[in-house]
């Protein structure tokens, strides 16, 4: 049990149990995704439609090519009759599908040589101008050459090819409606997406940390900080990548590529199979990168983990280390950690910058072949200059989700190795809070014959026996390790015992509930851990049954209000991380008013009196003397001189109980307690060993 710091990514790029789990997290926002996933495939549809807006416009309107054909019977041309069956018509109008016969013709009417004029009214003036430049063929129109273009004035030259730049405006206008409506389309898309990954983080986030809160203390103490905070955070945030970057978009680029294809299909089905050879090798090279990827990141993901956990403790004990001098050794050993972190990380920069480049040269083949193949088929008139222009963009569009398949690889792998962490985390099993309640707590605690151990069989306490009764001040005495804390953190059942009994009030507290059980003591420790935030909120721990009058007259009773009139927002002092805006001795006053608010029936005190001012040490001894009245109270002892008043104290050394007995009767027996207390006064004692 609680073996969550033993983090082995599977390595996994895609695992259909976890991602059942994640997609319960999305279920609740299922319309947001559906509606994103709409306006992402019509933005898509914009995209692929625009090089064909392109093709269609440098066809039939920028340098269209014309040929003559003679049109099967039935079937209906656009284009310029010329006699009988026999037409001229715009390449790019040929209808696909159809066994047309292309005739050669006498004159050569492509755009490099001539243009074809409309034949209209319109421009009778300007050939009446410039009859040498026109000829007429078979009475369909008009064709001048193209060298000589230039000796039309602009005026002549818009007369001449009105319907062409009407068809260009007509053209531009439609492209630039759905490049407005891909933007709007677009930015809906992304802000619904976004939107619903940032609610599904807020869920996780919500579930981890109510999740973690319930946890058993035996698990918090395998498991450090660092490694805990990076699961509601950066992993979280490497799950919501995946919702946003990857998800969506795969089922965009999977439809993208077969709408690509089919549009290159139609338009010319030997080029997009010359395309298509390329594919085989496309599949192949990410294969191979997919397999040197995934051992890397799984490296870089552990020393990630392994460097943030070091920072994290050693950031926290930063005195220790500067109390130590272990400045140079502390840094010597983040070097190491750096170093490993760095290296794996230039391997997965190997791994990609190898893929990338890799991609992009076959892409560069692709648009090479296009050209070379796609050329010859203009030239021979098989295929329009739009249509290469259009294949062009086609083959661009079609590379582009798989230059960007590292990106999304390494997103999903992360987010599978995120997800493999935090459902272990949210899979550890939680104290169950679940029992019995007492209609009304006396304050009696009792141990018959308790066992203890945190490992295994090697235990800490030994047949522990002592019964407090309600109202008494009960004193724990004895060495450090003897096993005093042990006591403590077994009556707040922080650990469970394995042999022997814990009462309350006659009742296992095993069979209590556990909430009810700790509201009825209060814990004290010497060191005392405040929260950043108001003072007022440090005392109630924002605990809504409290008021602001309470937490005052907590403050009041231990002798803490003085020091909180003083500061410039009182009770609403903001304080910073662990108080150390304010001395230790006002920390331990505010834990003080912090036990008192909540009225307990046990007070759990872990004597605090160590290195404060003379005066705030007075203020403590006073309030700590008004905390032991009228409740049941067990004191840690380590400044002996402040028990002689305890109506009871036992002796714990090496687990077991090895005095007990008023102070007075215990001196009188002159055995380990004496030796103790005599020593902490600076006198000899005859006996220094315990019996």
């Amino acid at each position: 049990m609680y073996r969550f710091h033993i983090s082995e990514d599977k390595g996994k790029i895609y695992d259909s149990a976890l991602m059942a789990r994640l997609m319960r997290y999305a279920r609740p926002y299922a319309v947001i995704f559906a509606v994103a996933g709409v306006l992402l495939l019509a933005a898509t549809a914009f995209q692929v439609i625009l090089p064909y807006i392109m093709k269609t416009a440098i066809d039939r309107y920028i340098v269209p090519q014309y040929v003559k054909i003679i049109v099967p019977e039935g079937v209906e041309i656009k284009g310029y009759r010329i006699s009988g069956d026999t037409m001229l018509v715009n390449l790019s109008e040929l209808p696909r599908g159809q066994k047309i016969k292309v005739e050669k013709m006498k004159l050569t009417v492509s755009p490099e040589k001539y243009i074809v004029v409309r034949d209209s009214a319109a421009i009778e003036s300007v050939v009446k101008r410039h009859p040498k430049m026109f000829e007429r063929v078979e009475g369909i129109g008009f064709i001048m050459p193209v060298s000589k273009v230039k000796l039309l004035s602009p005026s002549e030259r818009r007369t001449l090819r009105a319907k062409d730049w009407n068809g260009v405006i007509k053209m531009t206008g439609i492209y630039l409606l759905l490049l407005v409506l891909n933007f709007i389309f677009s930015f809906a898309q992304a802000y619904a997406l976004n939107s619903a990954g940032q609610k599904i983080m807020y869920d996780m986030r919500k579930d981890i940390f109510a999740h973690m809160m319930r946890l058993p203390v035996p698990f918090f103490d395998k498991n450090p900080v660092g490694r805990l905070v990076t699961r509601a955070t950066n992993d979280v945030a490497a799950i919501n990548q995946m919702y946003t970057n990857v998800l969506v978009y795969f089922f965009r680029d999977l439809l993208l590529a077969i709408a690509i294809f089919a549009i290159m299909m139609k338009m010319n089905l030997k080029l997009s199979l010359v395309v298509l050879s390329l594919v085989p090798i496309l599949v192949l090279m990410t294969a191979v990168f997919q397999a040197k990827v995934r051992q890397v990141f799984r490296e870089i993901r552990r020393l990630l983990a392994k460097l943030n956990a070091f920072l994290q403790e050693h950031l926290s004990g930063i005195e220790v280390v500067h109390l130590m001098g272990a400045e140079d050794y502390t840094k010597r050993r983040f070097s190491e950690i750096n170093k490993g972190y760095f290296k794996a990380t230039i391997k997965q920069i190997y791994v990609f910058g190898t893929f990338r480049p890799g991609v992009e040269l076959l892409r560069s083949i692709g648009l090479a072949l296009v050209l070379w193949y796609g050329g010859g088929q203009v030239i021979r008139h098989a295929l329009s200059f739009g249509a290469l222009v259009a294949f062009v963009s086609y083959v661009e569009m079609f590379f582009r989700p798989i230059i960007e398949l590292a990106d999304k690889f390494n997103i999903m792998q992360g987010a599978m190795a995120a997800a493999e962490r935090i459902f272990k985390l949210m899979d550890e099993p939680q104290e169950h809070y679940e029992g019995e309640k007492l209609p009304e707590v006396v304050g009696s605690v009792k141990f018959e014959d308790v066992w203890f151990a945190y490992v295994d069989e090697e235990w800490v306490l030994k047949g522990i026996n002592f019964d407090v009764k309600p109202g008494e001040v009960f004193a724990i005495v004895g060495p450090t390790g003897s096993g005093k804390t042990s006591i403590i953190n077994i009556l707040l059942r922080f650990y469970d015992i394995q042999k022997g009994k814990v009462l309350l009030d006659g009742v296992d507290i095993r069979k209590l509930d556990l909430r009810f059980l700790r509201r009825q003591m209060a814990l004290v420790l010497q060191d005392v851990f405040i929260f950043s935030g108001k003072i007022k909120d440090n005392i109630r721990l924002r605990e809504d049954s409290i008021d602001d009058e309470q937490v005052r007259q907590a403050a009041q009773y231990v002798y803490a209000h003085e020091f909180i009139e003083r500061l410039p927002d009182g009770y609403d002092a903001e304080l910073g991380e662990r108080g150390l805006n304010i001395s230790m001795g006002q920390r331990q006053l505010l834990s003080f008013a912090r036990a008192v608010a909540f009225k307990p029936k046990i007070l759990i005190l872990d004597e605090a009196t160590s290195s404060v001012d003379s005066e705030t040490e007075h203020l403590i001894q006073l309030a700590v003397k008004k905390l032991l009245e009228g409740r049941t109270s067990i004191v840690i002892a380590h400044r002996l001189s402040t028990i002689r008043d305890a109506d009871w104290i036992i002796v714990l050394y090496n687990g077991k109980i090895i005095e007990e007995g008023r102070h007075q009767d215990l001196m009188a027996k002159r055995g380990f307690y004496y030796y103790l207390y005599t020593l902490q006064l600076g006198v000899t004692a005859n006996n220094g060993s315990p019996n």
